[in-house]
């Protein structure tokens, strides 16, 4: 079973009308959020484990999840908002975020409040927002690290810089977390952003030396990237017509946990082992499940009948 740690929210799509009017349209959302059901899609066991606001919009995001067929078991109701991600989509199909959530449940879970972890979990992916601002980056930290020697434990930063601005704040947060993670997935846009030009098979061997097995960095259309120690292999983008790219991230994530859980690889050492014709066939399983979601609107992660499992 897969337990995936962070936000869960509202997207709220905005779209111009007349006059003064813009148009919104509320989609259940957040990178983790859309990670477990994704994983879910794919066929994966897998709960959430989140702060969530005990209200309408709370109770919408549970409703959303058990009909995904994620567990709703390590929620954590919150008297607290729920935060909203107003989204418009840039010329290019890039989103652009606008994030409300200060003092929202997603932000608000304490390490004493983390639930009792089901037995049956034998990996924890954690990133985005949730995992810098505190406390709850306090609790998932606490708890990734507790579990490493049990579980395999997968990182993607997902850099929000509307949300925790300092770049320094999350530069320090990947530095703590890559010294815990057996799995790192980033993209090339957040290298650059916390990083400037750096390379990335260089930033990938810092962190293969700090004790990751597997580092991913993707490069949208231009396709992804793997090491492992002493290992590398690249696949290019998959051709398609973006409708936008909201989700696009998260797919790519969910089903390379995926593709590790068929194939028997879910351990930290299994991983360290993947050759270079495997962490091709990782990568171009998960560009595949990533085009599929750009092909659609918003977050419309795909699913295992359309990867011709």
């Amino acid at each position: 079973m897969f337990l995936v740690c962070g936000e869960a929210l509202f997207d709220v799509f905005v779209q111009p009308g007349a006059k003064r009017v813009m148009h919104l349209e509320a989609h259940p959302g957040g990178s983790p959020f859309n990670v477990a059901i994704g994983l879910a899609r794919l066929g994966q066991p897998v709960g959430l484990l989140a702060g969530i606001a005990d209200d309408f919009l709370g109770r919408r995001l549970a409703q959303v999840l058990e009909e995904e067929g994620v567990s709703t078991a390590s929620l954590v109701p919150l008297d607290a908002p729920s935060t909203l991600a107003f989204i418009q989509t840039a010329a290019d199909g890039q989103p652009v975020y606008a994030f409300y959530g200060n003092g929202a449940a997603d932000r608000l879970l304490t390490p004493d409040r983390l639930p009792p972890l089901d037995p049956a979990v034998r990996a924890i992916h954690l990133g985005s927002y949730a995992s810098v601002v505190r406390p709850v980056a306090d609790a998932y930290a606490a708890l990734a690290a507790r579990e490493r020697g049990r579980c395999v434990i997968s990182y993607d930063p997902n850099v929000r810089l509307n949300v925790e601005p300092s770049k320094e704040a999350w530069r320090a947060k990947v530095d703590e977390l890559t010294a815990i993670a057996h799995v790192v997935k980033i993209s090339d846009e957040d290298i650059g952003l916390l990083y400037g030009d750096i390379e990335p098979a260089a930033l990938a061997l810092q962190w293969l030396a700090r004790g990751v097995k597997l580092v991913i960095v993707t490069r949208g259309a231009e396709g992804a990237a793997a090491w492992t120690e002493g290992v590398h292999a690249e696949v290019p983008g998959v051709k398609v017509d973006v409708i936008d790219t909201v989700g696009a991230g998260d797919t790519f994530q969910a089903a390379t946990l995926d593709w590790l859980a068929r194939q028997g690889r879910l351990t930290p050492e299994a991983i360290g082992r993947l050759d270079a014709p495997a962490l091709a066939a990782l990568l171009g399983h998960a560009a595949r499940a990533a085009a599929i979601t750009c092909s659609r609107r918003g977050a419309d992660l795909a699913r295992a009948s359309e990867l011709a499992y």
